[in-house]
């Protein structure tokens, strides 16, 4: 089993190190700034220093292995047919569930000849348990041959600070070099960067997030805005989304959304399991909560004991004032 893992600019996309702790630590990384992306792939999954620069006629990575392809501007329809052909030879070949993976994946099944198996929670050559109905639905798959399928992200957590498992830690980064030849893709137009507001949960770096300690009127107008001044999605918890104050598609949680951002703002959650449960590792916790010792102020790198609701409309002010 290998992952491939496709960037942009060189940043790895959401759920590329799950995707290649489920894949055991092998990884083909391709794209724009590919060589970048790997090296801090590869960093904190403890890989040794790049030996030499491998030719187009090496086989595959081999196992705990990480090599990249440079392939500039991300274009599926050109990429598949060439990755392909470095895969063939691994009966399963695993993407990170991020938009560029769930555009990637189809085309090379297509190009490997393979079913494609999409949004995962747990994947191995034996059996693929597959997400459906928003979550609500487990399928169990037990593929009789070579596939293809997707990761999503927050399915699994990847140790961070602590050290990789054992499995990652005999890594190397090397380079494949890859003749794309005459294949076409469609016309890059223009790169739109993402509405804050609109992003899925999932794939957003910045979530600001409410509970039902964020209270008085308008609220939750209020946080959005602020999401909109910080360009971060927003969230909520189940009991503010089941008294309509916010979208379903917005619950954080188990029962919801299973994020992975970078920065984590908790206003009036006071951190019930489920919820602690979908927010998985942020790098960065900020909580405001009248009750100094809720779980979500426990695990808050900055902890606010103050209002709520008074803090975001502070907040709202000072940056409006900022410009």
């Amino acid at each position: 089993m290998i992952a491939v893992v496709p960037v942009r600019r060189g940043e790895l996309p959401s759920g590329a190190e799950e995707a290649v702790a489920e894949a055991g630590g092998r990884v083909l990384v391709a794209g724009e700034g590919a060589r970048r992306a790997a090296s801090s792939l590869s960093s904190c999954l403890g890989a040794r220093p790049a030996p030499p620069r491998a030719t187009a006629g090496d086989e595959p990575p081999k196992p705990d292995q990480v090599r990249y392809c440079e392939l500039g501007t991300f274009q599926p329809g050109r990429w598949g047919p060439g990755l392909a052909r470095l895969v063939a030879g691994e009966d399963v070949v695993l993407l990170p569930a991020s938009p560029d993976g769930r555009d990637l994946a189809p085309r090379l099944a297509a190009a490997l000849g393979r079913p494609l198996l999409a949004g995962a929670l747990a994947v191995s050559p034996q059996r693929v348990d597959l997400v459906r109905l928003d979550g609500r639905l487990i399928e169990e798959h037990l593929p009789t041959g070579p596939f293809v399928a997707t990761l999503l992200p927050g399915s699994r957590s990847v140790p961070s600070g602590g050290g990789p498992p054992d499995a990652l830690q005999d890594l190397e980064v090397g380079e494949l070099a890859l003749d794309l030849g005459d294949e076409r893709d469609a016309r890059l137009v223009e790169i739109v960067d993402a509405d804050p507001a609109a992003v899925d949960l999932a794939e957003a770096e910045r979530v600001v997030a409410g509970g039902a300690g964020l209270k008085g009127d308008g609220a939750f107008e209020l946080l959005a805005e602020l999401g909109r001044c910080l360009q971060a999605s927003v969230g909520a918890t189940r009991v503010v989304t089941d008294a309509g104050l916010v979208a379903h598609e917005r619950q954080i949680g188990t029962t919801g959304v299973s994020i992975s951002p970078r920065c984590y703002l908790a206003f009036g959650i006071s951190g019930a399991a489920q919820h602690l449960g979908g927010i998985g590792d942020p790098a960065h916790v900020v909580a405001a909560n009248l009750d100094a010792g809720c779980p979500m102020m426990a695990m808050a790198d900055l902890a606010l004991v103050t209002d709520a609701a008074e803090l975001v409309a502070a907040l709202l002010e000072l940056l409006e004032a900022r410009g």
